[in-house]
């Protein structure tokens, strides 16, 4: 039975002769980066240098424990189905690298270039992360489960995929899984109302928390109701006046419709408020591992599960052309050997990078050795960055795209 890689690797690179030189620029490499050769670190370095040549592959080790791997493959032809693709990555040993997770602003609205975000926090890399809105008042809300520094900033969409950071014993740990969300309002003894969302456009009949993380005010249209609390106590109600200052000390409560209508008959200024909001996968096993990562990211759709392809787009309601169209992808994994892939495959470029469907996506994290995988963000959001330097092409005409999300990587 041939391996998933193999298929990949002769579907896309036509002809059996390239096999063997594929086949040894990539063991050569995997060997380097184990540490194998060590003692024939002159003739392995010669060797590998000849057969990545070939390969269209570079290696770069840009600090101990992050590895710089560029890949050029296949050719411009007119059948898209043999490339090309410009492929870049950043394999990360956690006990040496860190990641950290990062919005936008530090606010969970708003949109900046991964470029900006990595030099602000003077990342060594960085790469985009999570879906976002990209139109109107509400430009880079994320659109998908949102984590940082232990507080929820985003609830699920769709019990999509997602990635959890777990700092442990002076390293860090990467999980997956799908997220879904439970939230309600307590008032009082008894009243009970459920929260439709956090930090987001308020849609109609909903209710929506504000939290300070979100931003200095709500930005929300008059056409609700918002109660202002502090401490646990509401201390102030504004009816259709529109967008409402979030405390430090509390929290926003914005209301619509239905939702309204409950929130004029149960809540009063002086009413003591209670927030219960939980987060939880949907694969129960894990439950205790997701309480531990303090930093969280959605995406969607998973990738790789346990090793295999696994592509949960129906589940997750996505569309299948999502799935099989080629375009520009970012995506991260975890890799059997414990250490951490953040890749970005460039698109909608003829003649330079076709883009890829993610069974193609996930084919070639499996041969970098993928446990658990799942998409990021792309199209005009794929974008790496390293040392201040785009590494990657960005496909949108005007040049990197301003994203709300980013995971930055740094040295230990």
């Amino acid at each position: 039975m041939m391996h998933r890689s193999n298929i990949w690797l002769r579907r896309n690179l036509p002809g059996n002769r390239i096999m063997p030189t594929l086949l040894q620029g990539v063991l050569l490499f995997l060997c380097i980066n184990a540490g194998i050769l060590t003692s024939f670190q002159n003739t392995a370095n010669i060797t590998a240098q000849t057969a990545d040549a070939q390969l269209g592959l570079k290696t770069e080790v840009i600090a101990p424990g992050i590895v710089h791997i560029q890949i050029l493959r296949g050719h411009k032809s007119e059948k898209d189905a043999i490339g090309p693709w410009f492929i870049n990555m950043l394999r990360i040993d956690p006990s040496r690298a860190r990641l950290k997770m990062l919005h936008a602003m530090d606010e969970a609205v708003g949109l900046e270039t991964v470029s900006s975000m990595a030099a602000r926090y003077d990342a060594l890399a960085a790469v985009n992360s999570g879906y976002f809105r990209t139109t109107g008042t509400y430009r880079g809300d994320s659109v998908g489960v949102e984590v940082l520094n232990g507080k929820l900033l985003s609830e699920p969409n769709n019990v999509r995929a997602a990635a959890g950071l777990i700092e442990r014993d002076g390293m860090q740990d990467l999980i997956f899984g799908h997220i879904k969300f439970d939230g309600q309002l307590v008032a009082g003894a008894q009243a009970k109302h459920a929260i439709d969302g956090l930090n987001r456009l308020r849609g109609d009949n909903e209710m929506i928390i504000f939290t300070p993380e979100f931003h200095r005010t709500t930005l929300t249209d008059p056409n609700g109701l918002e109660l202002i609390v502090r401490q646990g106590r509401i201390v102030a109600q504004r009816d259709l006046k529109g967008s409402s200052t979030i405390p430090a000390d509390g929290f926003v409560i914005s209301v619509a419709g239905t939702a309204r209508q409950w929130a004029i008959e149960k809540l009063r200024v002086g009413t003591r408020v209670k927030l219960k909001i939980d987060w939880s996968p949907t694969e129960t096993a894990k439950a205790d591992s997701w309480k531990q990562a303090a930093n969280i990211i959605g995406g969607g759709p998973q990738l790789i599960k346990n090793g295999r392809v696994e592509i949960t787009n129906a589940a997750e309601k996505i569309l299948p052309s999502f799935v099989s169209d080629y375009h520009p992808r970012t995506a991260i994994a975890k890799l059997k050997s414990g250490q951490i892939l953040l890749v970005t495959v460039d698109g909608r470029q003829p003649g330079e990078s076709i883009g890829m469907s993610l069974t193609m996506l996930a084919d070639l994290l499996l041969e970098f050795g993928a446990e658990e995988a799942i998409n990021l963000d792309g199209g005009g959001s794929t974008t790496m960055v390293i040392k201040n330097k785009l590494v990657n092409k960005p496909s949108d005409a005007t040049g990197e795209r301003p994203v709300s999300d980013a995971i930055l990587v740094y040295p230990r």
